[in-house]
C-alpha cells in the first residue's frame, strides 16, 4: 500500500487545520481518502470544514477544539492520540510575533515557543512509538525558511523554527528503514491569516507572485513530497533563495540586513 491509497481507511491528524496551509492539509488529505482529526484553537471554524470535506469526500472527520499552546489541554490530546492508530500527522500550527524581543509581551512570547516547538515534539512523542510498531506513517512538521537563519526583530519565531526545522530533518534520518518518515515543510512567504496574527498584516502579498504562494499549492507540494518520503520540501524559487541565503551568508553582513528589512517593515 501507499501512503495515501484510497482504501487505506487511515487516520490523519491535522494541527492548524481551522486556516492557512493545514487547512489546505486537510483539504488535500481528505480528497486521497483518509479519515481526520482536525485541531485548532477555533473548533467552529474546525465544524464547517469537517462538514465540507465529509460530505465531499466520503471520509470521517472529528473535531478538537484545542489549544495547543496550553500543556494541560495539549495533555489530553496527547493522550487520545497516544492510543489510536495515527497514519499522518501533519504540525501546522504555528504563529509569529515581531519586535525586540524585550519590548514584547512575555505571555505571547512563551506561548509562541510552546505552540511552534514543544507541541510539535510532544505530539510527535505520542504517535511515534505505535508509527514505528506498525512500521507504517509520515509525520510532516511545517518549518519555515526563517528557521534558517537568526532573525533580529523575530527572534523568537526564528528561534523556535530552527527547532522544528532541525528536528524534522534529524528524525527523517533516524527512521531511516523504520517504515516511517518525517518530511520538513519549509515555506517562505504565504498567503494565509498568519501576517495578520503575526501584526503585519500590510506587508502580505509584497514581492507579488514570485514572492508569496497560496497556501493550497504549498500544502499540495508538502503531501507529494510525503508521499516521495522526502526530507525536507522548499516551494517556490523565492523561498529557495531565502533558504540559500539563510543557511551561507556570513552572518556579520546577514544579521544586520535583516534587522534593518523588519525594522522598516514594521514602520
Amino acid at each position: 500500500m501507499t501512503l495515501f491509497d484510497r482504501d487505506s481507511q487511515r487516520l490523519a491528524v491535522v494541527t492548524g487545520a481551522s486556516s492557512g496551509i493545514g487547512e489546505e492539509l486537510a483539504r488535500g488529505l481528505a480528497r486521497r481518502g483518509h479519515s481526520l482529526v482536525l485541531v485548532a484553537r477555533r473548533a467552529e471554524r474546525l465544524e464547517a470544514l469537517a462538514r465540507e470535506l465529509s460530505g465531499a469526500h466520503s471520509v470521517r472527520v472529528e473535531v478538537r477544539g484545542c489549544d495547543l499552546a496550553d500543556r494541560p489541554a495539549r495533555a489530553s490530546l496527547f493522550a487520545e492520540l497516544e492510543g489510536r492508530e495515527v497514519d499522518v500527522l501533519c504540525h501546522s500550527a504555528g504563529f509569529a510575533t515581531f519586535g525586540r524581543v524585550g519590548t514584547l509581551d512575555v505571555h505571547r512570547e512563551r506561548e509562541q515557543v510552546e505552540l511552534n516547538a514543544v507541541a510539535v515534539h510532544d505530539l510527535t512523542l505520542a504517535v511515534l512509538p505505535g508509527m514505528r510498531a506498525r512500521r507504517r506513517g509520515a509525520i510532516l512538521v511545517v518549518g519555515s525558511t526563517a528557521g534558517h537563519q537568526p532573525m533580529p526583530g523575530s527572534a523568537t519565531y526564528s528561534a523556535s523554527k530552527a527547532f522544528a526545522n532541525c528536528f524534522a530533518e534529524a528524525l527523517h534520518e533516524e527512521l531511516r528503514g523504520t517504515g516511517v518518515t518525517c518530511t520538513l515543510l519549509a515555506p517562505g512567504p504565504v498567503r494565509t491569516g498568519f501576517a495578520e496574527v503575526a501584526g503585519v498584516k500590510h506587508l502580505e502579498g509584497k514581492g507579488g507572485d514570485f514572492a508569496w504562494l497560496g497556501a493550497a499549492r504549498v500544502a499540495e507540494e508538502a503531501l507529494r513530497a510525503m508521499a516521495a518520503r522526502r526530507r525536507v520540501v522548499v516551494p517556490g524559487a523565492f523561498a529557495k533563495l531565502e533558504t540559500l541565503g539563510g543557511r551561507y551568508t556570513p552572518r556579520a553582513l546577514l544579521l544586520p540586513a535583516i534587522a534593518k528589512v523588519l525594522e522598516r517593515a514594521r514602520s
